[in-house]
């Protein structure tokens, strides 16, 4: 098991998503428990880019519930369809916001946010949780992030195991 990364930082986050990934497989790499892979992928995220808060709410019932994460202390229950990542659970599809204060029912766990990706999670084409990037940077992701954080989501979707369900 890997337990460092190497990844170059000169590079643009295209390169380093693509760089990240194997290494992601190789931490996590015959290591069964969920919440210590979503650890050290919410580590190393925010290890490789720096983003102010990175973690993951996974569905319980009709709440998302804090899950595995890097930065300050967060919401702890987030329930369907508010914010943006009650938004990403419902539809079931990425939420890009480049300026947080702009966006409809948006819950500041922090007011240092300005900007946040979220990312759902599927397991047999149900959301079972999501992945949450906060930026302290006004319109700091792109179409690269969503690809990169996706690719990502779809790797963890192939790992999880069944102690998470929708």
């Amino acid at each position: 098991m890997a337990e460092s990364l190497t990844i170059d930082s000169s590079q643009g986050r295209e390169v380093r998503y693509r760089e990240l990934l194997p290494q992601l497989q190789g931490l996590t790499a015959g290591e069964p428990n969920t919440v210590a892979n979503l650890a050290n992928t919410a580590a190393a995220l925010k290890q490789t880019f720096g983003f102010f808060w990175v973690g993951f709410y996974l569905v319980d019932k009709e709440q998302l519930v804090l899950g595995p994460f890097q930065g300050d202390i967060a919401c702890t229950r987030i329930d369907y369809g508010r914010g943006v990542c009650g938004t990403a659970w419902a539809s079931g599809e990425t939420q890009i916001v480049p300026d947080v204060d702009q966006f409809p029912g948006h819950i500041a766990c922090s007011s240092l946010s300005r900007s946040e990706i979220v990312v759902p999670i599927k397991k047999n084409g149900q959301v079972i949780g999501v992945l949450d990037v906060d930026s302290d940077i006004p319109d700091d992701f792109s179409k690269a992030d969503a690809i990169g954080l996706e690719t990502i989501c779809q790797w963890l979707e192939t790992i999880l195991t069944g102690e998470l369900t929708a």
